[in-house]
């Protein structure tokens, strides 16, 4: 695979401002289920801190729980529906606009309980409190509590920006670092290779010319056969220099779709770290083994090398740092829903990492 086709990246909606917008999506039943369990604790805490009604905290509580559910989900409700409109705007807009919305809501239930206990004959609504004092109380404590919420989801939103932006960074710096002596030795390989063996010269430019691509892309996203690819184009460049000191075990499920879509160097920089710390130093050499097999409903990518000796490990000490920026990218990719374990012995080291299938 000598080229590749860039994809377009899909990115949030962001505003003119440059922020992302942090409302969260209403129209989602997780949402949903969220508003109602917040709007249950908060009636819970509401019937705590009233003064005893005559029917009693459990009466009270079923009175003020399902007040609360109304409002929680009449609000949820019109946010959805607002959705697209709260989209085009920037934060400090669609903050007052959101707060305007549920002080809004909250008013129009208020009033349309009142109404009920009038007619039903709860002066107090199992509250203590006079009707005007109901309708004040509610308003404050909506606003109150909207206003909280709001900024600690915007927060929460430039908390997360700060960490995809940090894990940019880290996959920009991942993109161009190519090690030295990789770049070196390679260049040497291919001149010495271009008299005796101009062929496998012309092949091991090419393979170069991939890597270095592929390293230089600012894709975010490529397929598992562009990983699979990429890893061997570098491994056929250090065999040639490194011969039969490396030996190459690919362990492939064909069951595994080869479209199948995952964060860009995920697997080249493992597998040059089994070559690096693991196969060069040792003058026996030794065999990578590389598995990408189905497990359940994740897909499983294993690398493994032979453990050089303690000596040899003083000598070429690894900062982790393709590793750290591997596990952030999958934080970022999969929401928690992935993970990257690493296993150390006394003569092997393996990574695993464990990504779902499907991308939904």
């Amino acid at each position: 695979m000598r080229t590749g086709q860039h994809k377009t990246q899909e990115h949030p909606h962001v505003d003119p401002g440059g922020q992302a917008i942090f409302l969260p999506n209403f129209c989602e039943g997780r949402t949903f289920f969220l508003v109602v369990l917040i709007a249950q604790l908060l009636a819970f805490l509401v019937a705590l801190s009233s003064n005893p009604p005559q029917q009693g905290f459990w009466v009270n509580l079923a009175l003020v729980s399902l007040f609360v559910q109304w409002v929680a989900l009449g609000t949820g409700l019109v946010l959805c529906l607002a959705r697209r409109f709260l989209d085009r705007l920037g934060p400090f807009v669609a903050a007052a606009g959101t707060w305007l919305i549920i002080q809004a809501v909250i008013l129009v239930f208020t009033l349309l309980a009142l109404g009920m206990g009038r007619l039903w004959g709860w002066e107090t609504l199992g509250s203590g409190l006079s009707h005007e004092e109901f309708l004040l109380r509610t308003l404050a404590i909506g606003a109150i509590v909207s206003a909280v919420a709001l900024r600690y989801l915007y927060v929460q939103k430039q908390w997360q920006h700060n960490v995809e932006a940090e894990a940019r960074s880290r996959v920009q710096a991942l993109h161009a670092r190519i090690r030295p002596h990789f770049l070196f030795n390679s260049m040497n390989t291919i001149a010495n290779l271009t008299r005796s063996r101009p062929e496998v010269a012309e092949s091991t430019v090419m393979d170069l010319a991939d890597l270095f691509r592929a390293t230089l892309s600012s894709r975010e996203t490529g397929t598992l056969s562009e990983e699979i690819a990429l890893a061997r184009q570098y491994l056929r460049i250090e065999a040639l220099r490194l011969g039969e000191r490396l030996q190459v075990h690919w362990d492939v499920d064909e069951r595994l779709s080869p479209d199948h879509p995952v964060p860009s160097l995920i697997l080249q920089p493992l597998v040059e770290n089994s070559v690096y710390h693991g196969i060069e130093p040792s003058t026996e050499g030794g065999t990578v083994t590389v598995a990408l097999r189905q497990a359940g409903e994740m897909l499983r990518i294993t690398v493994e090398n032979p453990m050089p000796s303690q000596e040899h490990r003083r000598r070429r000490p690894g900062n982790r740092f393709a590793q750290e920026s591997i596990r952030q990218r999958l934080a970022l990719a999969y929401r928690g829903r992935a993970r990257m374990e690493t296993t150390q012995s006394a003569d092997h080291y393996r990574v695993d990492i464990l990504v779902p299938r499907r991308t939904s």
